[in-house]
């Protein structure tokens, strides 16, 4: 296996050291503390990679197998409740992020490893009455040094449950997803749904067949999966034992290893997952040294002009009191990108608003439209089940949308920004986390199924008024009270009476479910409403500060080029001709300090798909 190169390797580290130096030492704290966290990025730049599917399909196995280590719990009846986070340190340690009491800040804290299955497992933690949100293991392995960071998520129960939510918000956070599913049978159609909806929002995604060692006919089983997979070429099939990795690396057997079929999978993360995100980053930080070196020399260039062309200088300050104008102009809500971003984020407010509750009003007719054929109390369980999918598939479908819509944004004002300014870096902003919060389970109905005793005492009491009229029309003639044509009409009326007794319930029925689905509907839109508008308001400050910053960093760069520039033309000659030494000296320094600076790495060839960017794809798009 090749040695993965890390981004601290490269030469471009000492390089934005250096510039950094240089930006304090002139006084712009801002083009430091820019730089700085360009250098905090490559030296941790943290990859995550998403490891989802369907309950007990391998994939706390799966990553215990790519780290050779128990990192997560794993058993034949253990499922994971708790998404588990899996990275690098010198020491192996285990911490968990739990709820506060107070319901501030969670608090963080460390556990032993040999606990952790009594946090993250629904054994050890049965629906999560710990108040765990998420789990964190870190390890000494090599494949995790340059980065690599392996989230294994809860299982969902056929991929449509309101699990998938949150599964499907982690992915707009992560550099990749890895698809587990066992070789026992073909994909169900919700994974397939699920490939489709994760293609749109990662831009890495790949599909693991877990479990080869177990069915014998799991090449069957993967020819059919990537027929399912026809169109997404683009999407790898990596067909894989655990066991058989896990054994191999008990026993050192080279050969085993290869049979696991992990070899691949860990090449595919090594180069196409860790290698772009190398190459995107390097390409970021490149950019903005770039642009730092040009905005440190902007000053310089303005002060030596002023001096060394003194007939020169007006034109020179009008040039750059025009520019500073324009800067003011650029970085002020009036902005082109500001009212682009501003107005964007509205619409798509008012669009996802009436995306998701159309979706919705679907689902409640068509729900409703099931009530009124039937009755819903003997089959409301499924009913329930049917409306809990399709609920989850509406509100997939919204929030996949909705995300592709804020990146779009996210882009448009990435052009905007650097139609007007070219010469600035621009960092992937599109980046949204968060989870939707739930909603309260669909209520129960009802059965409408009555007992003998209760069947009879309905008869009977519609019975006695046919009973007692004819028993007294009777009685005229001369018949007693309880005769044949009593009985006869206690019965007759007795059936009609629990015929309208048990439509009438039936109505009931009905008209309960239907209320049930109403307010069921009525929570889902709220929250799911709720949750987006502050997703979108997210990217819409993310994305302001981001560029504001931009924007400030170019307007203090023409302030003081403006100020160098006025104060050299009104200076005394005497100290000219060192200040023109001094200046052409730190002017050479600058330049050699760009020529030192790497190429552009080349840009990364993912496939693109539907909207999804990977992390720095803008920065990416800006470099070029």
């Amino acid at each position: 296996m090749p040695e993965q190169r890390t981004f601290t390797d490269n030469k471009i580290v000492d390089v934005i050291h250096e510039v950094g130096d240089l930006a304090a030492s002139a006084g712009r704290d801002d083009l430091a503390t820019r730089l700085a966290n360009t250098r905090a990025r490559l030296a941790d730049p943290a990859v995550r990679v998403i490891v989802v599917g369907e309950f007990k399909q391998g994939k706390s196995k799966l990553i215990n197998a790519l780290v050779n280590a128990p990192a997560c719990p794993v058993d034949d009846d253990v499922a994971t409740s708790v998404p588990t986070t899996v990275g690098y340190a010198d020491q192996p340690s285990a911490w968990v992020l739990e709820r506060s009491d107070d319901q501030n800040e969670p608090q963080r804290r460390q556990i032993s490893l040999e606990s952790l299955d009594e946090y993250v497992s629904e054994r050890g933690n049965p629906d999560n009455e710990r108040g765990v949100l998420a789990a964190e293991v870190l390890l000494p392995r090599e494949i995790l040094r340059g980065g690599l960071t392996l989230v294994d998520s809860p299982g969902v129960g056929g991929l449509e449950s309101s699990n998938s939510l949150a599964t499907l918000a982690a992915l707009s956070s992560a550099h990749a997803v890895l698809l587990v599913s066992d070789a026992s049978q073909e994909y169900t159609e919700p994974e397939v749904q699920f490939l489709q909806h994760a293609m749109r929002i990662s831009p890495n995604v790949a599909a693991v067949l877990a479990k080869t060692d177990l069915y014998p006919e799991w090449r069957r089983i993967e020819r059919i999966d990537r027929e399912h997979l026809t169109g997404h070429d683009d999407v790898p099939i990596f067909s894989v034992s655990s066991d058989l990795r896990l054994l191999a690396a008990e026993l050192q057997d080279r050969t085993l290893n290869e049979e696991s079929g992990f070899p691949a999978l860990v090449t595919h993360l090594r180069r196409e997952v860790l290698g772009r995100a190398e190459v995107i980053h390097e390409r970021s930080a490149v950019h903005e040294l770039a642009s730092v070196v040009d905005q440190l020399e902007m000053s310089l260039k303005a002060e030596l002009n002023a001096l060394v062309n003194p007939e020169d200088t007006p034109r020179m300050i009008a040039e750059l009191e025009n520019a500073k104008a324009k800067a003011d102009e650029f970085r002020g809500r009036s902005a082109r990108w500001q009212v682009t971003l501003t107005d964007g984020i509205a619409d798509l407010v008012a669009d996802m608003e009436h995306d998701v509750r159309d979706r919705l009003r679907k689902v409640q007719r068509e729900a409703e439209k099931a009530i009124d054929d039937g009755d819903p109390g003997p089959v409301w369980d499924q009913i329930r089940e049917w409306l809990d999918q399709r609920v989850t598939a509406a509100v997939s479908e919204t929030f996949v949308w909705t995300d592709e819509r804020s990146r779009w944004l996210a882009e448009e004002v990435a052009d905007l920004f650097s139609q007007d300014q070219s010469e600035i870096p621009i960092h992937d902003v599109s980046d949204i986390q968060g989870v939707l919060d739930p909603v309260d389970d669909i209520a129960g109905l009802d059965p409408g199924q009555l007992s003998a005793t209760e069947k009879m005492y309905i008869g009977v009491r519609g019975s006695y008024g046919g009973v007692l009229m004819v028993g007294l029309a009777t009685g005229l003639i001369g018949m007693a009270l309880i005769n044949p044509l009593s009985l006869l009409a206690g019965v007759l009326v007795g059936r009609r009476a629990y015929r309208e007794d048990m439509s009438n319930r039936l109505s009931r029925r009905q008209q309960e479910a239907k209320v049930i689905v109403r307010k069921y509907i009525d929570e889902v839109t709220f929250q799911v409403g709720k949750q987006l508008k502050d997703r979108l308001r997210l990217v819409q400050r993310g994305t302001r500060d981001h560029f504001g910053a931009l924007a400030e960093e170019l307007h203090s760069s023409l302030a003081e080029a403006l100020q160098r520039a006025k104060q050299a033309a009104s200076g005394f000659t005497t100290t000219r001709d060192q200040r023109v030494v001094a200046l052409r000296s730190r002017l050479a320094e600058l330049e050699s300090v760009r020529k030192a600076i790497p190429a552009l790495p080349p840009v990364p060839e993912p496939a693109v798909r539907a909207g999804a960017q990977p992390a720095g794809a803008i920065g990416a798009k800006a470099a070029r």
